[in-house]
């Protein structure tokens, strides 16, 4: 691998602590970052890349959400009612892509492409859209879903120094985009934090703050796909290991900071890392289709 055995595990290590400590702020878990930079960076197959990409989305999301639940970020009921349909199509999403890499060598590489333009189509998103710190929900834009299952929260914001109150809207719509979601996150081991932000921000309504804090607690629910990737072999513990270690330790610093941070800054953070990832994946989709030379 062009380095001493000991020097890839330390850097997984000190590489996914650095992401455990952003993925509970800006709630895009950690194998959204993970997956492209790790591909870019280390000597080590794509399908290990994914399957430790998929542990280390899920470890930072268990390692972080306690805390967050404690403090009134993540919406409990929220995830309930929406972790059913992801633990489903997470699991079909790793079983297609093992397959799509088996069966189309350059196959990954388009999907991989049209990921990020999907990614960097969100990022514009959030860009161009206001209010995204504490968005205000009317009577008449609640859904019934939300009315009957009282999905709504409060949290004390110390950057205003008083308790939050806030509602959801759009259920329905957001329970079916989340099973598309989970497809994806299972099928590319990048957790599903890209998208969980946004949609539960812009869509449906909840404070950004809250959003990324439920992200990080829906993220568990791809969990099950893991699965997938262990009974092909694609998880190595040389990768695993010291990922996981870095990322934990991490994911409970990024926990504490995600309580006290502005959420205009925790805003500009998931546009920043939305931004990262899309470029990242565009790249490497063009390098892998001959378009563009190995750049990074």
């Amino acid at each position: 691998m062009g380095a001493e055995w000991w020097f890839w595990p330390l850097f997984l290590f000190f590489f996914t602590l650095l992401i455990g400590i952003i993925s509970p702020v800006s709630g895009v878990g950690g194998g959204v970052l993970y997956v492209p930079l790790a591909t870019v960076l280390t000597p080590f197959n794509v399908d290990f890349i994914r399957g430790a990409g998929l542990v280390m989305a899920v470890t930072s999301a268990l390692t972080s959400v306690p805390y967050l639940v404690r403090k009134g970020l993540a919406n409990i009921r929220l995830f309930a009612v929406i972790a059913p349909i992801m633990v489903i199509t997470s699991v079909l999403g790793g079983m297609a892509g093992l397959w799509v890499t088996n069966a189309f060598p350059s196959g990954k590489y388009y999907v991989k492409l049209l990921l990020g333009i999907i990614i960097l189509l969100v990022f514009f998103i959030m860009l161009l859209s206001k209010k995204l710190e504490f968005p205000e929900v009317k009577d008449e834009e609640i859904d019934s879903w939300s009315k009957k299952l009282g999905i709504f929260g409060e949290w004390y914001e110390p950057s205003l120094e008083r308790i939050v109150h806030y509602r959801i809207k759009n259920l329905p719509i957001g329970v079916f985009m989340f099973g598309v979601i989970g497809f994806v996150a299972g099928m590319f081991g990048l957790g599903a934090g890209w998208a969980n932000v946004p949609l539960l921000n812009m869509i449906m309504g909840a404070p950004i703050k809250v959003a990324t804090a439920t992200s990080m607690l829906i993220i568990t629910a791809n969990a099950p796909a893991i699965g997938i990737y262990l009974a092909k072999g694609a998880v190595l513990p040389v990768v695993i290991v010291p990922s996981i270690l870095g990322i934990t330790i991490g994911a409970r610093i990024g926990a504490k900071i995600a309580e006290i941070i502005k959420p205009a800054f925790v805003r500009w953070l998931v546009i920043g890392v939305l931004f990262l990832a899309g470029i990242l994946n565009i790249i490497k989709g063009l390098e892998g289709l001959g378009v563009l030379p190995h750049i990074i």
